[in-house]
């Protein structure tokens, strides 16, 4: 339905009729209202046990929206028989939040505001089904609108908004506009309230018109504009386009802001570009994108030599505070490109939760941050500051390059990176110096170096410097005992700290929580903190994270994965050197794994028992396999894993072409399929998936096929469990059947492992 504007210009008693709510104290629970043209049916929600609508936002994205003035119960129940299967991941995990779940619907309580993401493990890319929700305290429109005060109700509008200077727009809940806003050589301007603002524009989906400075070609654009605020809007942008633009502009203020954008191209949908100027202030705001979150350039006038290399404006003081950050590709935050002339300073990302950050490469790969400043690219640039953030999934930290004359002041302070390892290594080349690497932390690990962080450094560029910051709040915690069942009592101490003011904070990863220095605390169950513990495994993985603050705000998280054992793998009959003598026993298995090569374009993993291999041999590891010149091939890897203790283990697989382990005939953990990189970077991103097994000490068969098909290089495994931090499987830890002598055991059998 079309409604024109309503412009209030009259008496202030008219504003409740105009925006069809009243006032906050009415209802403490209030859902966003969601037109026809917007809901969704892919999931049902209670809020308090009442349904509300939920709104599609673009790709398979939906959102809901809810005013509270106290915390409330939600229960999503997925449209889609089985959704839940695989596991549910609530992000950001710092929040500690599991549900519970019924069947196809999930339930949890939320206390405070917050904004978060809410899919299947590892499902994140551009086709994952995801489902956002945002609470927030109700917003109150201004009791006496001054002149130039334009009311927007409920409804659904076909006209982009084109302030002008002066003008303050509040946009009621349940406002819904399909358009851009369009702030062109204006000034002190306010778009304000619980609006929403759909964009869906006529860009060419196979090609990158985004960049381009035109009235409604984002859902914010803005050129030569400066004192602008905007407060509690949406934003869905569902073509392929930068989703919110200023070109030399400045004075900008985004708060409580929700940006949603997904495209068929999965591609050049930034989040927010400054294109010259600077001067912003982003807070409490949410970011999805399909590019780069945040990306700083000079100017863009489109892709040939002579407007790459026109000289840019400066872009000057940027913050980014309290905020939740997610891209299905490329960075978080970008600055620079090939040929680009201009000078940046003082950038700060603060305070926020990195969701999903990034994953391969264009150029150089995908980070946190990058700096992309080759082929000629020059300029001054300086002061950029990453402090205070909780990274999810993510895929490396910095990959910073620049010829001239060079880039200085680089601070990455207070990194707590939960769960995962880098998938890339991270690099510095070119002209730069003074990067700082403070408190940067994988899980419980202290990064202290380039081999742990890892990083590679050249081109005359300058080592960064490690330190471990601020110790007096320092996070770091013992479990015991070393194995966990269902109903076992588990002490978790925190080392102590030179402060002795500091408050010790836990969250269990299982819903609940603790405060102390020393705690106690049971596991009810062994599903793991995402729900994905299966019947066949038995065992789950439980996120367990501690958080050490004082009085002055100073802070320190430390996280590790605690596996929970509900059901045993023992060896038996599956160890070859079981009820052998020493001597017997020591001649029963040899060092390293056997290996097969299946040549071919695999563009998923084969059923092995349907292939005849072409190579067979044995290798000490995972990287030496033998095979004899074929580039193109899968090859399945089959032997023991040499077990040192009882225990949960969980396994961590890294592959760009796709892997899948198997551990006793167990599926234990299978990356996604193949991910393309982008801007012509050859071969897949590589892929990451883990699992959670109790497995008693000794031999378990062991099984790993991988697929090199188009990007070259092996699979890397991981394994962390008892005594054991986060690292690779040594090789020592692989042996196979030597079967000559396994034939002298009465009944051993004699076929080989593997089909």
């Amino acid at each position: 339905m079309h409604r024109r504007f309503c412009v209030l210009l009259q008496l202030a008693m008219v504003l409740p009729a105009c925006l069809g709510f009243g006032s906050a104290a009415e209802a403490k629970v209030s859902p966003v209202p969601v037109p026809w043209e917007l809901q969704s049916s892919a999931y049902s929600v209670l809020v308090n046990g009442k349904p509300i609508d939920v709104a599609h936002a673009a790709a398979d994205y939906d959102y809901i929206s809810i005013e509270s003035t106290s915390g409330v119960t939600i229960s999503i129940t997925a449209k889609e028989a089985g959704f839940w299967d695989r596991g549910v991941d609530i992000q950001p995990w710092r929040l500690g939040l599991r549900p519970v779940r019924k069947g196809d619907t999930i339930q949890f309580k939320l206390k405070d505001p917050v904004k978060l993401s809410i899919s299947r493990p590892g499902d994140f890319l551009n086709h994952a089904k995801m489902l956002f929700v945002f609470l927030a305290r109700p917003s109150v429109p201004p009791a006496k609108p001054p002149a130039g005060f334009h009311v927007i109700g409920p409804g659904v509008y076909h006209n982009s908004l084109n302030p002008k200077s002066g003008e303050t727009y509040y946009l009621a809940p349940g406002a819904v506009i399909f358009g851009s806003i369009n702030l062109w050589q204006v000034e002190n301007v306010k778009v304000l309230g619980r609006g929403v603002v759909v964009y869906d524009g006529p860009q060419n989906p196979e090609d990158d018109d985004g960049w381009m400075q035109r009235r409604d070609w984002h859902c914010i654009g803005a050129l030569q504009a400066h004192k602008i605020e905007i407060h509690g809007l949406t934003c869905l942008v569902r073509s392929r386009t930068w989703s919110i633009q200023m070109k030399d502009s400045g004075g900008f203020l985004y708060d409580d802001l929700r940006v949603i954008g997904g495209n068929p191209g999965n591609a050049n949908q930034d989040g927010m570009d400054w294109l010259g100027g600077g001067d912003t202030t982003v807070s409490d705001s949410f970011f999805r994108a399909s590019d780069d979150v945040f990306a700083v350039q000079g100017n863009w006038d489109g892709y040939g030599h002579d407007a790459m290399v026109k000289p840019g404006q400066d872009v000057a003081n940027i913050t980014i505070d309290r905020s939740v950050l997610s891209t299905s590709i490329s960075n978080i935050v970008r600055a620079g490109w090939p040929e680009k002339r201009f000078n940046s300073r003082n950038f700060t990302l603060k305070n926020s939760d990195i969701l999903h950050g990034g994953i391969g490469s264009c150029g150089l790969p995908f980070a946190l941050f990058t700096f992309w400043g080759a082929s000629g690219a020059s300029g001054s640039h300086s002061g950029y500051t990453f402090e205070n953030l909780w990274m999810d999934d993510w895929y490396s930290l910095f990959q910073i390059e620049q010829e001239q004359p060079g880039l200085r002041g680089f601070t990455f302070r207070n990194i707590w990176a939960l769960d995962q390892p880098p998938l890339v290594g991270s690099q510095v080349q070119g002209q730069v110096k003074d990067i700082r690497v403070e408190n940067v932390k994988y899980g419980h690990a202290l990064v202290t170096s380039n081999t742990n962080l890892p990083a590679t450094v050249a081109g005359g560029a300058e080592e960064p410097k490690y330190s471990p910051g601020d110790r007096s709040v320092h996070a770091a915690f013992q479990v015991s005992p070393a194995v966990l069942q269902p109903g076992v009592t588990a002490i978790f101490s925190a080392a102590e700290t030179t402060n002795p003011k500091v408050r010790y904070t836990w969250l269990f990863g299982d819903g609940t929580t603790a405060r102390g220095q020393n705690v106690r605390h049971r596991f009810t169950d062994a599903k793991g903190t995402q729900l994905d513990g299966t019947d066949a495994n038995g065992s789950g993985d439980f996120r367990v994270l501690l958080h050490v603050e004082d009085k002055e705000g100073h802070e320190d998280w430390a996280e590790q994965n605690v596996a929970v054992v509900g059901h045993w793998h023992d060896v038996g009959d599956q160890d070859p050197t079981i009820g052998l003598t020493p001597e017997a026993a020591a001649k029963a298995t040899s060092p390293g794994l056997e290996y097969r090569i299946y040549p071919g374009t695999w563009p998923q993993m084969p059923n092995f028992t349907r292939e005849v291999p072409t190579i067979n041999g044995i290798t000490a590891n995972l990287t030496s396999a033998n095979a004899r010149g074929f580039t193109r091939f899968a090859v399945a890897y089959d032997g023991y894993l040499n077990v040192p203790a009882e225990g949960g283990y969980t396994l961590h697989v890294l592959a760009r072409d796709g892997a899948r382990l198997v551990v006793d005939g167990i599926v234990v953990a299978q990356t996604g399929p193949p991910f393309s990189e982008v801007c012509g970077s050859p071969g897949n991103a590589v892929r990451y998936a883990n699992g959670t097994i109790g497995l008693r000490a000794g031999r378990h068969v062991f099984r790993l096929e991988v697929l090199e098909t188009i990007s070259p290089g092996s699979a890397r495994l991981m394994w962390q469990g008892p005594g054991i931090r986060l690292t690779d499987v040594p090789t020592e830890a692989f042996s196979h059947r030597n079967i000559a002598s396994v034939q002298a055991r009465p009944g051993a059998p004699v076929s080989s492992v593997g089909p």
